[in-house]
């Protein structure tokens, strides 16, 4: 079965968009498609397999083995029941289990949460949160937060497009750093956060942690690997532990396994149907999904594999979840990078209401979507998406008087931060949708292939140049 003719032209520009048909003919410059390369594209088999640097896979190192019973130990928490595990499953690409926006925690596993939780894997490379790219050269010393406001300030924004993607790299705009809102800059400083929250382990106080950790099954780890002395202070105890939780993390391949029908791909050892590829075309087409805008598909120009995220932040405006209790409060509302879980940018309102771009990695084992969880299916994500300028009705509520309140998760003075230029997001009431109903299925079906644990198909096989299968 081949693609039709026009959108194998289109898939194949796709290719060329995201640099993987940098073959003769592109370097050239006449930016065409040969016959073979297109014959191979209508077999869904990538013409120029790829050569990328994974992380390594070694033996554990004692520190990070120390730190896998650590992540799985539920007697840190105030309940005795909950781990990292529990809300960073291993079954579930370390996200969420369940469906719902947030999940139960606290000394009865009974106090809700506010956000829905991100998924821990492909957070290797993440960098500390920066406004802009970090132009300093010659040391690496961090600039200050009050002269990467400066320079933010009259900076002109390039658009997001997928035929660009890089060039939006160079916007001075919120970027890297985890959570939602970017308030950690560290894997230490974020295993730190759920550790001491009343509404997820809710470990109490660094005395109580290190207690349990002095008395744990794991006391006598902790003294070979850390000195005799690493019980007299609770902060370096429960300092220690966090270290040893973010080796594990670094370390162990289940946190960046690469092993999706994507990665098989983009090496030769895999081919597209005709539905995943036409989706993959309609998500690098700048005029269609524009997905790569954001999620970055191309491997790095360093040869590292595309974590599909760009790093920085977006206010997109999704609705209001009524589902979080915490929304239950008319005067609440989470804004992000300004607040309220984090405090150091709540003067900077130019940024309320922008969270993090995640990964699309496994997105497709997810139940829960975006900050707030409002959606539970990759359909319904892809239809808001391209519709939620068009027939915002559908989405969000409306007033006294019937006009529909867009944009209702946040304040109205923070509405205006909404992203409306980049594409699909600069479509009008009128205009036709950027993907039909039967586009938005390829795109999940592309999407579907980023999904780890793939198994290569047999009899796929590599030869210097291509990837051919009888």
């Amino acid at each position: 079965m081949t693609l039709g003719k026009m959108t194998l032209i289109a898939a194949a520009g796709a290719l060329l968009g995201t640099g993987l048909l940098a073959g003769a003919a592109v370097a050239a410059g006449r930016g065409r498609v040969s016959s073979r390369e297109a014959a191979l594209l209508a077999r869904g088999i990538n013409p120029h397999p790829v050569k990328l640097h994974y992380p390594p896979v070694r033996p554990l190192s004692a520190v990070a083995r120390l730190g896998a019973k650590l992540f799985f130990d539920p007697r840190l928490s105030a309940s005795g029941r909950m781990s990292c595990a529990s809300c960073h499953s291993p079954a579930h690409a370390y996200g969420p289990p369940g469906t719902s926006p947030v999940m139960l925690g606290g000394p009865h596993l009974s106090t809700p949460g506010f956000r829905a939780v991100p998924s821990l894997r492909y957070l290797y490379r993440q960098t500390p949160f920066t406004i802009g790219p970090d132009i300093e050269t010659g040391n690496d010393i961090p600039v200050p937060m009050a002269k990467q406001l400066h320079r933010a300030a009259g900076h002109v924004r390039v658009l997001k497009s997928a035929s660009t993607p890089l060039a939006a790299s160079a916007n001075l705009v919120p970027q890297g750093g985890l959570f939602w809102d970017g308030r950690a800059n560290s894997l230490e400083q974020q295993i730190n956060g759920p550790l001491y929250n009343p509404a997820e382990m809710d470990g109490g106080t660094p005395a109580q942690v290190a207690r349990k950790l002095r008395t744990g099954p794991y006391a006598q780890d902790f003294i070979r690997l850390f000195g005799p002395g690493v019980f007299t202070s609770p902060r370096l105890t429960v300092s220690e532990a966090m270290f040893a939780i973010a080796r594990y993390e670094i370390e162990d391949p289940a946190f960046h396994p690469f092993s999706s029908k994507f990665d098989a791909w983009l090496k030769g050892r895999a081919r597209f149907t005709p539905a995943e590829m036409r989706g993959y075309e309609l998500f690098n087409d700048p005029r269609k999904g524009n997905c790569a805008a954001c999620h970055l598909d191309q491997p790095t120009p360093d040869h590292l594999p595309p974590l599909f995220t760009d790093f920085q932040y977006e206010a997109l405006g999704v609705p209001r979840n009524p589902d979080i209790p915490a929304n239950r409060n008319p005067q609440y509302y989470d804004l992000g990078i300004c607040g309220p879980y984090r405090s150091d940018m709540r003067r900077q309102r130019q940024y309320c209401g922008m969270f993090l771009t995640p990964s699309l990695r496994n997105v497709a084992t997810r139940h829960v979507f975006f900050h707030n969880g409002v959606f539970h299916s990759l359909t319904q994500v892809l239809d808001w998406y391209v519709n939620r300028d068009l027939h915002p009705g559908r989405f969000y509520p409306r007033n006294a008087k019937g006009k529909v309140i867009k944009y209702n998760d946040l304040p109205p003075q923070f509405r205006k931060n909404v992203d409306s230029v980049d594409a699909p997001f600069n479509r009008h009431p009128g205009d036709p949708p950027a993907l039909t109903p039967a586009e938005i299925k390829d795109v999940i079906a592309f999407l579907d292939t980023l999904t780890d644990g793939y198994a290569p198909q047999h009899g796929m096989r590599r030869t210097n140049r291509l990837q051919i299968a009888p």
